[in-house]
């Protein structure tokens, strides 16, 4: 059952309407206020952001840019429902890039809930499969996999050790492919970041070079692993790969 995120203030009539359209269409709602604390709280399991616009859109700045941050991060999807001035006030804050649908006042709240059930169903596809973290500095490459790898799997995108290990601060991938030969932090140095950590030791990480001579896979192999990956392999092969390695440890997920 899809969960939607409801952030309004002062429209309760509205509010509740879609609430009962919403569940009708076996969409469970949380309602918050729009301010960061109240979002923050409620935040965990949701499949999209819906925003019911009024007033508050001219004095909520930062619940605004901690939604955008929400939906970038998590990729959520964000929908509006408001008048044109009020819409154009949040696409100061959130981009068009991140925003799936919007729908001008007046609305008929029974369609816009048969719309939001379809967006929802999408999101909660793509949040089930496996999350694989790519990190590159590399804008080029790491683009042409993120590519790749979204038509099946679901992809954060990181240009640097530093944003991964603090992306995983509060995220935890199902596996990191990660750039041997990086500047600043190095892939060897990163993969110790993140096996001293007792919460993700046990990630899977495969590293990404572009080096094939023997001696420079032995030096990636020394460091233990779960494999690697030449830049130079096609997409069938990287793709191929990722696959056999969930299916050969798809019990792990149930036995640990």
């Amino acid at each position: 059952m899809g969960v939607i995120l409801l952030v309004s203030r002062g429209t309760r009539f509205m509010a509740d309407a879609l609430k009962a359209s919403l569940e009708k269409a076996g969409i469970v709602t949380v309602s918050v206020d729009p301010d960061v604390k109240s979002i923050e709280a409620e935040k965990e399991d949701i499949d999209m952001i819906l925003l019911l616009a009024g007033d508050y859109v001219y004095d909520s700045a930062e619940a605004l840019v901690y939604i955008m941050d929400m939906s970038r991060d998590e990729k959520l999807p964000v929908c509006l429902i408001g008048y044109d001035s009020e819409l154009e006030e949040i696409k100061k804050y959130i981009p068009e890039a991140l925003i799936n649908a919007e729908y001008k006042r007046p609305v008929d709240a029974k369609t816009v809930a048969e719309e939001l059930k379809l967006i929802t169903d999408k999101a909660q596809e793509k949040r089930s499969r496996r999350h694989i973290l790519l990190v590159d500095d590399d804008t080029t490459f790491l683009k042409m996999l993120q590519g790749w790898l979204s038509e099946k799997y679901r992809i954060t995108a990181v240009k640097s050790g530093i944003q991964a290990i603090t992306y995983m601060a509060n995220h935890r991938p199902d596996m990191i492919l990660l750039d041997y030969d990086m500047p600043i932090t190095p892939g060897p140095q990163v993969m110790e970041m993140i096996r001293s950590e007792n919460n993700y030791h046990d990630i899977p990480i495969i590293f990404l070079t572009g080096k094939s001579d023997r001696e420079s896979i032995m030096n990636v192999m020394r460091l233990k692993p779960q494999g690697y990956f030449l830049k130079t392999m096609s997409r069938e092969e990287i793709l191929k790969s990722l696959d056999d390695y969930f299916e050969a440890h798809r019990w792990d997920d149930i036995f640990g």
